[in-house]
């Protein structure tokens, strides 16, 4: 009387429900198949529910991407592989830049032993040999700051003859850095042999 037509309408019965209706078995009647194992009758073992991650789960797995991640670019800037470099050495002119000053010898790579030379000289009581020290960094100065002149004119010339479309912001900058550093120091890697021509 109460009931609704709809679901009057659904509860139509299936065919199988149709057939003549299903006897409970004797529980003291064999069942004609053996008695299935633990892990058959349970099924393939379902993953871990990939629920709410905590906080503390997710700065671990943050961890281990980041350290992931820092021995790929460890790996790159031994091996100059371009895909994992930091940004700041990714491109074309970056590389060009970096060939560039590695295929020389400049000046500023030599500054770190000179000056402790220079230090050495200047610590010694003789007048004459604190004179010829301080008259060595001045010469050592302007060695550094006219050979890197020298590098940047050239460097701009040779990246806008091979790269005149791509983005030249800062890479006279980047290379004059790296001719601060001593050879077997610079990373990336150098890739290029001394007078190879980058």
């Amino acid at each position: 009387m109460f009931r609704s037509r709809s679901k009057e309408g659904q509860a139509v019965k299936s065919p199988e429900d149709r057939a003549e209706p299903r006897q409970p078995r004797d529980p003291q009647a064999p069942k004609g198949r053996p008695t299935p194992k633990r892990n058959e009758a349970r099924g393939p073992r379902r993953p871990m529910s990939s629920g709410p991650m905590t906080r503390k789960d997710a700065a671990k797995r943050q961890r281990e991407a980041r350290r992931a991640d820092a021995v790929k670019q460890r790996e790159a800037l031994a091996g100059g592989d371009e895909r994992y470099l930091p940004a700041r050495d990714k491109g074309p002119v970056r590389r060009l830049a970096r060939d560039f000053v590695d295929s020389r010898y400049s000046v500023a790579e030599f500054f770190l032993p000179l000056a402790v030379l220079i230090l050495v000289l200047s610590m010694l009581p003789s007048p004459q040999l604190r004179s010829i020290s301080l008259l060595l960094w001045l010469v050592v100065i302007i060695l550094i700051v006219l050979d890197s002149i020298g590098i940047a004119v050239r460097l701009k010339k040779k990246i806008a003859e091979r790269h005149p479309q791509e983005n030249r912001r800062g890479a006279v900058a980047y290379a004059l850095m790296r001719t601060l550093q001593m050879r077997r120091m610079r990373l990336p890697k150098p890739q290029v042999k001394r007078g190879e021509k980058p």
